[in-house]
This record gives C-alpha cells, sequence and structure tokens, in this order.
C-alpha cells in the first residue's frame, strides 16, 4: 500500500525521468530527489507529512517534484544543521511562505552560527600527538580528548586527528610538561568547562533581556528585523570574550599574590586553621625557629611556645596574688 503523495514503483516511459534534466527547470521523481538533495526518500515522504515540503505535481500515476522542492530539502537539512527542530523550522518556512521573507531569518542564523573566535582548526598526527606530550602512547587519554571534543576524529583515518582549538590542546600540553599528570588536566578542563557554560549562559540571558527581546516575539522577524538583530550580534559577539579576560586577569593577579605571601611569606608565619588570625613576627625569629624544628613545624612550635608562656604567666600572677594576699592578711 503506498503512502499518500508517493508513486509506484513501475511508471510509464512517457513520464519524467529521475534524474534532472537541468539545473533551473529540472523535474524529479521521487528517488531523483533523494538523490540530488542528500535525503531518503523515507525523509522526504515524512517532510510532506508534516507540511515542510510542498505537495508533487500528480501527473497520471506520478509524482512530479522540481527545483523548488530541491531548493526547500536544502533549506531544511541546513536549518537541521544549525541546531533547529523541525517544529521551528515550519514556522520559519510558514513564514517565508506568507511572504514575509526568510532571508534576513537566515542571515541572522548564519551569524550566530558563524565562528566566535579567530582561532582556525588544525590536524595533529598521532606521532606528533604522542610526542608532544612525553613520547609514550596513551590510547586512554586520546579517548578523553576526544570525549571532550579536544580533539576530533578524521573520517577514513586513524593516524591523525583534527584540534578545533590548537590553544586548548598548547595549554594541556604546557600544563603536562610542568608536570600535571593528563587524568588531572581532563579532569580540571571539565570544571572549567562547566564554570564558563554557565557564565555564557547568564550572558546571553542578560543581552537576550535587554538587547534582543524586541526580535524574539511570537512571530519570526520581518527581513529588516533581523537584520538589525544579526547586527547586534556581530557587536555583542566580542563584549562576553572582552568582559571575561578583564575579569580573569583581575581575579588571577588576585589570588596569585594572595597564594605568593600566604607561601613565600617569611615575616608572618603560615596560616592556621580558621578561627585563628595571623600575627607578624620578626624573620630572625622565623629563622631561628625554622633551623630548630623545621619550616613546616613553624607554626605548631610558637603556638605551643606561646601557649607554655601564657601558662607561665599565669601561674607567675597566681602565685604573686597569693602571696600578695597572705601579706595583707598578716597586716591585717
Amino acid at each position: 500500500m503506498s503512502v499518500s503523495g508517493s508513486e509506484p514503483r513501475s511508471e510509464p516511459r512517457s513520464e519524467p525521468r529521475s534524474e534532472p534534466r537541468s539545473e533551473t527547470g529540472a523535474e524529479y521523481r521521487i528517488e531523483g530527489l533523494a538523490q540530488a538533495s542528500g535525503a531518503t526518500v523515507r525523509t522526504i515522504r515524512a517532510y510532506q507529512d508534516r507540511g515542510l515540503l510542498p505537495r508533487p505535481e500528480r501527473r497520471g500515476r506520478a509524482n512530479v517534484y522540481d527545483d523548488t522542492h530541491l531548493a526547500r530539502l536544502r533549506q531544511i537539512a541546513d536549518l537541521l544543521e544549525r541546531g533547529y527542530t523541525l517544529a521551528s523550522i515550519k514556522e520559519l518556512l510558514e513564514a517565508w511562505d506568507a511572504g514575509r521573507g526568510l532571508g534576513g531569518v537566515l542571515g541572522l542564523v548564519a551569524e550566530v552560527h558563524g565562528p566566535w573566535t579567530d582561532e582556525e582548526t588544525a590536524s595533529i598526527s598521532r606521532a606528533e600527538l604522542d610526542e608532544r606530550f612525553g613520547g609514550a602512547r596513551d590510547d586512554a587519554a586520546v579517548e578523553e580528548a576526544l570525549e571532550l571534543g579536544v580533539l576530533e576524529r578524521i573520517p577514513g583515518r586513524d593516524d591523525a586527528f583534527l584540534v578545533p582549538s590548537p590553544q586548548e590542546l598548547a595549554v594541556a600540553a604546557e600544563l603536562h610538561a610542568a608536570g600535571v599528570p593528563l587524568p588531572a588536566i581532563s579532569g580540571h578542563l571539565r570544571e572549567l568547562r562547566g564554570q564558563v557554560e554557565h557564565i555564557a549562559s547568564r550572558f546571553l540571558e542578560f543581552t537576550t533581556e535587554h538587547v534582543f527581546a524586541r526580535y524574539l516575539g511570537h512571530r519570526p522577524p520581518t527581513d529588516a528585523e533581523a537584520a538589525e538583530a544579526a547586527a547586534l550580534v556581530r557587536r555583542m559577539r566580542p563584549l562576553a570574550r572582552q568582559s571575561v579576560d578583564a575579569e580573569l586577569a583581575r581575579a588571577m593577579r588576585l589570588f596569585a599574590t594572595r597564594h605568593l605571601h600566604q607561601h613565600l611569606a617569611v615575616d608572618a608565619p603560615p596560616s592556621g586553621p580558621s578561627g585563628t588570625r595571623s600575627v607578624p613576627l620578626p624573620a630572625e625569629t622565623i629563622q631561628a625557629v625554622e633551623k630548630l624544628v623545621g619550616r613546616e613545624r613553624v607554626a605548631s612550635f610558637v603556638a605551643a611556645a606561646t601557649e607554655r608562656e601564657v601558662q607561665a604567666r599565669t601561674l607567675d600572677d597566681l602565685t604573686s596574688t597569693h602571696r600578695y594576699t597572705g601579706q595583707i592578711d598578716q597586716i591585717g
């Protein structure tokens, strides 16, 4: 039993050929349209049923498609690749069919889906990759990198990989050369990615509320509105990176300075547990204690010595008070 809109497999010789006769004004049967568009026959029929594709012209017992159907299939494939759902694609196509235009919307889509960095992808051989990370073959680390998207497979090749961000791979190589284990680098990247995605989401919500809300109503934007929104995307695109770069630089300087003072300062003991506070001591005193008990025991030694001194002075005070009270009693 044939599906509505489809044609039987046997057609008269007088019907149009499956292959297009020319780029313009071509006619197709469904198999030829599938071959030209890259979609399957089943997908084409499903698009027809959902109203995404105009019905073909019926000629006798055959359905005939033309370049309009081919162009529509290519538009659908492009929008699907950009992340749109079939439901949203249907709304866009209906807006276009209603005369509101789709050119501006597709321009906006292209702007959003365009590159958000000037960095260009590169490729690296497996031998080069192993050499950059110590020379040893580590299949588990490669699989982890593939899962994280730091590397991508090249179809038909097992000896090379695509590198979406050479900068990110270079950072990982430098950290590993400095002594950071690869599992720790992967774990750090996962944590960092989650935090950065949160920042990106918040920036998008912020700009949507204050900048793009007027373009995102219940109807698709007009060509003029879409073009204006695309121009705003181009202006806003570098702002997220600039603000993150500035704040990251500020935070790194703040915390790096703080850590440096905590770990390298010789004029104060290492910070103790919560509930304590640091007290400046002469450098000569710290150095003398370090020679006596070692650097790692300075804080404990100073605390113990101080406590003993406090107890000794407390006992002295008590003794003095007792003697003074006894003397008063004798006078009395």
